[in-house]
């Protein structure tokens, strides 16, 4: 088993299918970050895009998972913190929105 930890979320206002960004620490030993969120195109869930550089008439991959074991571990991480703090964002907008009716 993989050991991911500390994942961060930050949401963003949405745009081309691109909602947020994540990061987290894998083995306790290297922050990973700029981790791209995007909904799919079907509609059915997220999907993950790795941090990458245009160099002279390619892409060259900065970083990105190596076998599907350990993409489909930082998938499982990454999606249950997502929905978390989509959960948390939710709640604090039904809250703010109950009982705000003045007379």
């Amino acid at each position: 088993m993989n050991k991911i930890t500390e994942v961060q979320i930050v949401l963003i206002k949405p745009q081309n299918g691109l909602i947020g960004f994540a990061g987290f620490v894998y083995d306790n030993q290297f922050y990973l970050g700029s981790i791209g969120i995007h909904t799919r195109v079907d509609g059915l869930g997220y999907r993950l895009t790795y941090p990458n550089k245009i160099g002279s008439n390619r892409n060259l991959d900065i970083y990105h998972p190596v076998n599907r074991n350990i993409s489909e571990d930082i998938e499982q991480a990454i999606f249950a913190k997502l929905k978390e703090v989509m959960e948390k964002c939710n709640d604090r907008h039904n809250s703010n929105t109950i009982g705000t009716a003045r007379y």
